[in-house]
């Protein structure tokens, strides 16, 4: 039974690092979910009070920043709310429609088409807005990762 545990919560973990760039896996939950796999297959009384307060703290930092960093990249680009619109909706099909590539092409023609239609933007604004989107990912994904190990650090040091 340990060995099943221990190969959920590795499993939790991995698919939570694959939500790094496939954002329509929620990340932070998978790893949180890890966490209490462990409850669950060995004891809540090995994880302290303070443990789950740094662990949901760093959650709710993990959806922050994910939000900030896409948000950041468009506009310091230049680009508008229609622009982060687009660059979010191209996040989650790109993936689908070109494998592996669409993790970057699809920000990066959704921002330029909602900046095009929405906005009625030039064609080199809205492909400067492209390029802040998935400037903004490829900082979210680092930023994101980061946290992430922390994450799983603190837990096999409290275990």
């Amino acid at each position: 039974m340990e060995v099943i545990g221990w190969v959920l919560i590795a499993l939790f973990f991995i698919i939570g690092f694959v939500g790094l760039v496939y954002p329509i896996i929620p990340a932070a939950l998978f790893i949180f979910g890890g966490f209490v796999v462990y409850g669950l297959f060995f004891e809540f009384a090995d994880l302290p009070w303070w443990f789950w307060a740094i662990e949901i703290l760093f959650v709710v930092l993990l959806f922050g920043a994910d939000a900030a960093a896409n948000a950041f990249g468009v506009k310091k680009f230049g680009g508008s709310k229609a622009g982060l619109w687009g660059s979010t909706i191209g996040l989650i099909i790109g993936p689908f429609i070109i494998p592996i590539a669409g993790i970057l092409i699809g920000p990066f023609i959704g921002a330029i088409l909602a900046e095009i239609l929405f906005n009625r933007s030039t064609l080199k604004q809205s492909v400067k807005s492209g390029v802040g989107s998935v400037v903004g990912f490829i900082t979210s994904v680092f930023t994101k990762g980061i946290i992430q190990v922390v994450m799983v650090a603190i837990f096999f040091w409290v275990v």
